[in-house]
């Protein structure tokens, strides 16, 4: 996923990361991140970013 999205992947636009300093901005998809829950570490709605 971090080939296509280099931000991740958040479930809305108003959420913030929690895990650190990106250098992207996640790519906002409801349906995208509910099925890559599991990807999401530190639990702040932001699957797989970098």
């Amino acid at each position: 996923m971090n080939k296509d999205y280099k931000g991740g992947v958040a479930r809305t636009s108003s959420v913030k990361n929690k895990g650190g300093k990106t250098k992207y901005k996640p790519h906002v998809s409801k349906a995208l991140y509910d099925a890559n829950k599991k990807s999401d570490c530190d639990k702040d709605f932001i699957a797989c970013e970098k």
